[in-house]
């Protein structure tokens, strides 16, 4: 891939939030500075996942697709580094759009670059700027941060286009960069030594690059974090400092805001304040709550605003009352979960759901303690983030490792609120990892498999995940995921069909089951979902 497009920023903005969420816990356990809070890797998270959910489908030019990802990072960002890569997203799309020619400015596959800069220049110049613009938006940055980061990242960047390198090349050596200055940070500063840890938000950042390098030379790149080493001295994270974080959106003039920034940089420390065109995120840790939202309102409207007490972070104690929140792949399977207590959000193939989805069910409960079923493997990580995102508000979270819909339902039909918090948790655990799961479905193009290559039209059969069986007809793989998955034993088998499933199908599984596998007891319910036509469980 040699070019920047729409494209392009669609498919690093997929890899990035997957690889984030990959990394996301390895991420939260770096973080001790500035505060020992253990949420960088939730943060950036969030933050990635609410620009990418602000990029329209659809034609759009890249100056419409990159505006609408970097607001979208703005309105979304939570916690400091959650508004610094703000600030990078966007400073660094502004300058790409700016090197977009006036005469491409329609066209969908419109390469960046001005007519005097080639495209690997352009990129390394947009890095560039993103990195000073972070630096400015920082009252008192400091090094061995992801602000450092984020510079050798350009500068590896821009070293590499002054050598007439290509576009991936470029990327390359921004990665390569910004993975080295990472390293170092450790030794940058003194809470990060004392803690045997890499800068947590610098991590992140270096994730974020990788994923770009991956989309840029088609090959899968994975970042690993670093893990702790030993640390020197007094643990970083006995720290002292502010006990609030307060972020919120500010509407204000544009030239009132260095001023602002440096009256806030006298009520606390990281102080970011990020935005343009009237628009501002503004994130402090201070003492004082009432004065760093009072100096908002002399210069403008805040909204939006979020106050966190560090201390609630670590130490409270919720009152009585709990929470089941599925997702649920169709309405058969939604009147199920329900019918059993839970609330639902829809999901499932072709259909992910948000972190902001999740937090928003969560706060419409108004439960202390929640339990949550993400019943799909891309949901797991949301779910993970959503968790974490609402343990900082003091809600006790459990997320349920529930990769099918059959192992939701396995843990749903064990639920007891009158149970523990704890015991309950252990109780859906060990129902939904007791439970084995396989689907079949219609193959829609030509691909390889675990099994080999399937064509369009073929039957699959999926077992634990993957496709396991390539066949003529959905009822002889449906025959085959069944013999595998009882092949390991079980005592029920649990049929879902699907929203235009053929009523003999499940029909003749169950006949199959009866005749083979005598000691074993079969249950059919109506799912509703899409893609795949039986859904098929064994406890």
């Amino acid at each position: 891939m040699e070019e920047l497009t729409v494209e392009v920023l669609r498919a690093w903005a997929r890899t990035a939030l997957v690889e984030l969420g990959r990394a996301r816990t390895e991420i939260d356990e770096l973080n001790v500075y500035p505060v020992p809070d253990g949420d960088t890797g939730t943060n950036l998270y969030l933050t990635w996942e609410a620009a990418c959910d602000a990029l329209p489908a659809g034609e759009l030019t890249f100056a419409e697709a990159i505006q609408a990802f970097g607001r979208g990072a703005l309105l979304g960002a939570r916690g400091n580094s959650g508004v610094i890569t703000s600030q990078l997203i966007r400073a660094c799309g502004l300058r790409l759009a700016e090197n977009l020619p006036r005469d491409q400015a329609t066209d969908v596959q419109a390469v960046l670059a001005d007519p005097r800069m080639s495209e690997p220049a352009a990129f390394a110049d947009a890095l560039k700027y993103a990195a000073d613009a972070a630096y400015g938006a920082v009252a008192q940055p400091v090094e061995g941060t992801m602000l450092t980061v984020a510079r050798a990242a350009a500068t590896g960047a821009t070293t590499a286009a002054n050598d007439g390198k290509s576009l991936a090349d470029v990327c390359l050596a921004a990665v390569a960069s910004a993975r080295q200055a990472l390293t170092k940070t450790t030794e940058q500063l003194d809470v990060l030594r004392r803690a045997g840890v890499v800068d947590a938000g610098g991590a992140g950042l270096v994730v974020i690059l990788g994923a770009m390098e991956s989309v840029l030379t088609g090959q899968i790149v994975r970042v690993d974090v670093p893990a702790r080493v030993e640390p020197q001295g007094e643990n970083g994270e006995s720290q002292d400092g502010p006990a609030y974080e307060v972020m919120y959106l500010l509407d204000a003039p544009d030239d009132k805001v260095a001023d602002f920034r440096q009256v806030l940089a006298g009520l606390g420390d990281s102080v970011v304040v990020v935005g343009g065109d009237g628009l501002w995120n503004v994130h402090v840790h201070t003492d004082d709550v009432g004065a760093a939202i009072e100096h908002g309102i002399d210069i403008g409207r805040p909204h939006r605003i979020r106050v966190t007490h560090f201390a609630d972070q670590t130490h409270h104690e919720p009152p009585p009352g709990r929470a089941v929140i599925a997702v649920v792949a169709g309405e058969g399977l939604a009147d199920l979960f329900q019918e059993a207590g839970a609330q639902v959000i829809v999901g499932g193939p072709g259909r992910r759901c948000s972190t902001g989805e999740l937090l928003r069910a969560m706060e419409k409960s108004k439960a202390p303690e929640i339990v949550l079923l993400p019943n799909d493997s891309d949901s797991l990580a949301v779910a993970e983030a959503a968790a974490t995102a609402a343990r900082q508000d003091g809600i006790r979270v459990a997320v349920i490792p529930t990769r099918a819909q059959v192992q939701g339902l396995a843990a749903i039909a064990v639920h007891d609120p009158e149970r523990s918090f704890d015991d309950d948790v252990v109780h859906l655990s060990a129902a939904a990892g007791q439970t084995r799961h396989g689907a079949v479905t219609i193959a829609v193009k030509d691909a390889w498999t675990m099994a080999g290559m399937c064509r369009v039209g073929d039957a699959l059969g999926v077992v634990d995940g993957d496709f396991a069986l390539i066949t003529e007809d959905l009822e002889e793989a449906a025959f085959g995921v069944v013999d595998r998955l009882l092949g390991g034993g079980g005592e029920l088998l649990t049929i879902v069909t699907g929203r235009d499933a053929d009523p003999a199908l499940a029909a003749a599984v169950e006949r199959h089951v009866r005749r083979n596998r005598k000691d074993v007891d079969v249950v059919v319910y109506d799912g509703g979902q899409d893609r795949y036509p039986l859904l098929i469980g064994v406890e």
